[in-house]
């Protein structure tokens, strides 16, 4: 692994205490080019971790509120006439960032949220009828909160398909919680200092390198039968998609990369796939009513496919 990604992920992990592993997936999903579904209560440090990602690869972060009355205008921009120059003007949204954290994305309308799909995408906005491009790095995280549902509007099964991963961010252990108010307590003037670990030149090498990674054909063999044994269980009324497939491979590419090898193993597809698939499959009724989570299911289906040697 880069040596400067090595550095980034040890001060990225001592900033952000008692959430390791969905801090490597985060970071594995940007690195594969992908956008991420956070879920958790409030006061679990989602925003933190986002806005520390981005300080420590130099990109600029843009945190836009979802409401009800958001307009998908004030994510994209629009166009104003201005009457000293007799012309029009376009205004660029928050949306031209490198980080772009849409906070309680479920609570706009179902408009509003199909602002970002041509950005997520496609890498590109359309503002009065001229395409602009985003930045190469772009990175989007939604959050959402689970125990909050009056006044929100669902996220449509097309779109959620878009986000990599889904990552739920739980309360820390008693002890990650003692370090936690610890470090932001006693340290809360070092993290408002926080540098750059790597520029952005250097985060796209390493996302290049990361493409080259090697995935054998029995490692997509695995992929393949794991994404449609979703469509073949009664347990679920919906599998998941090809685009489930292409998004764990990459991510299985990206995780390989950060554990020190240049070759995927079947144990990276194993990392990965519940992050991957938990936002894009449904469990049928009778299997909810049984009290059966999609993580539990997820487990079930990795379990009952051979593991290629």
């Amino acid at each position: 692994m880069n040596s400067k990604l090595t550095s980034l992920l040890e001060q990225y992990e001592k900033q952000i205490k008692g959430q390791t592993q969905n801090i490597r997936l985060l970071l594995s999903s940007v690195l594969a080019g992908g956008h991420v579904l956070l879920e958790g209560v409030p006061g679990t440090g989602k925003t933190q971790m986002v806005k520390t990602l981005s300080s420590l690869i130099g990109g600029t972060f843009t945190r836009i509120q979802f409401t009800p009355d958001l307009l998908p205008s004030d994510i994209t921009g629009s166009t104003i006439y201005n009457m000293k120059d007799s012309s029009f003007q376009t205004l660029k949204g928050p949306i031209f960032t490198n980080i772009l954290l849409a906070d309680e994305i479920n609570r706009t309308p179902a408009k509003t949220q199909a602002a970002l799909l041509e950005a997520m995408e496609e890498k590109q906005v359309t503002i009065q009828g001229e395409t602009y491009s985003l930045p190469e790095v772009f990175f989007v995280v939604a959050t959402q909160n689970p125990i909050e549902f009056e006044g929100t509007y669902p996220l449509p099964e097309a779109q959620q398909d878009r986000f990599l991963f889904k990552l739920q961010i739980d309360f820390p252990s008693l002890e990650e919680e003692i370090n936690v108010l610890k470090h932001v307590i006693e340290n809360k003037e070092n993290q408002e200092q926080l540098n750059p670990v790597i520029d952005l030149d250097e985060f796209l090498t390493i996302k290049r390198e990361i493409e080259q990674i090697t995935i054998g054909d029995s490692v997509l063999d695995y992929i393949v039968k794991l994404v449609r044994r979703t469509r073949e269980t009664d347990v679920l009324r919906f599998g998941a998609s090809t685009r489930a497939a292409i998004s764990i491979g990459r991510a299985g590419k990206a995780w390989a990369y950060l554990s020190g090898r240049d070759y995927v193993t079947p144990d990276d597809i194993k990392m990965v796939a519940k992050p991957g698939l938990r936002h894009r499959i449904q469990l049928s009724p009778h299997v909810e009513l049984e009290g059966a989570t999609v993580d539990q299911i997820i487990e079930e289906l990795v379990g009952s496919i051979p593991v290629p040697r």
